[in-house]
Order: structure tokens, then sequence, then C-alpha cells
């Protein structure tokens, strides 16, 4: 069955947060469900979310819903079983707007990390910003 597998047990981290400002653009608001929140990157060349889970999961949907005009135009989803290095599991192709869009990578094997990365983002500065971000999945 698949559910949500980001819970209270999910470390995550971020690459950056716009000014510092973790309080109003920090990681946590990445999965709070608030559609007036959200997590803003600060400028760079490529942005990445990290989730460290606390069990070998099974990923069957990426969904991510960002702010239009601070999207990527691509993105790589990689995942590792402990602490061995990332692997690709899947490349995407985000659209520049505001909809809550979905990767499904398919993913056989079980990891208990992900990493999503975001390149080429659509502002001049390098900068994202994500409303929501949900993993969907089984844990094995």
């Amino acid at each position: 069955m698949t559910h949500s597998l980001v819970c209270a047990g999910t470390v995550s981290r971020v690459s950056s947060v716009l000014n510092r400002n973790t309080r109003q653009f920090g990681k946590k608001h990445l999965f709070d469900q608030d559609e007036e929140t959200c997590w803003n990157s600060d400028q760079g060349p490529c942005q990445w979310v990290i989730l460290e889970f606390p069990q070998r999961i099974r990923v069957s949907q990426l969904q991510i819903q960002f702010q239009g005009g601070f999207s990527s135009r691509r993105g790589c989803l990689e995942g590792s079983q402990g602490s061995e290095a990332f692997n690709k599991i899947v490349d995407f192709y985000p659209e520049d707007n505001n909809s809550l869009q979905i990767s499904c990578p398919g993913l056989r094997a079980g990891v208990d990390r992900l990493k999503v990365m975001f390149e080429d983002a659509t502002d001049f500065f390098g900068r994202v910003v994500i409303y929501h971000l949900r993993v969907l999945g089984e844990k094995v």
C-alpha cells in the first residue's frame, strides 16, 4: 500500500536557506502541508534535499509543488543504503509552474536515504522555492 514515507523519524537536510532565515523559509516547511509556507533556497548552481528514513523504503511517487519562476528545469532523484554513496534512480524534468508535479521513479530496490537534486534553476540567481515535497511508497 502506498502512503507518505516522511514521518517524525525522518531526518532532512537542505543545500541552503534564503538569508539563513530558517524560521520563515526553512526545510520544515517542505512537509507541513501549509499552503502559506515554503522552503526557499539561497542562490547557487544546484540545490538539493536529503532525506534519511528510519527504515528501508521503496519509492513509488515523488510529488513536488514549486513556486512558478523558482523551479528547476532538471532534477535527479538518488538513493542509497546506510552510508553508501548515492546512486542515480531517475532524472525528472519539472515544469515551471505552481501545480503539484508527480514523478514515478518505480524504485524496486529498498533505500534508506534519498537525495533530490534541483539543477538548472529557472530563477536567474539559482533559487528554488518548494511548497510541498512528498515521498510516497512503502516500507520494506
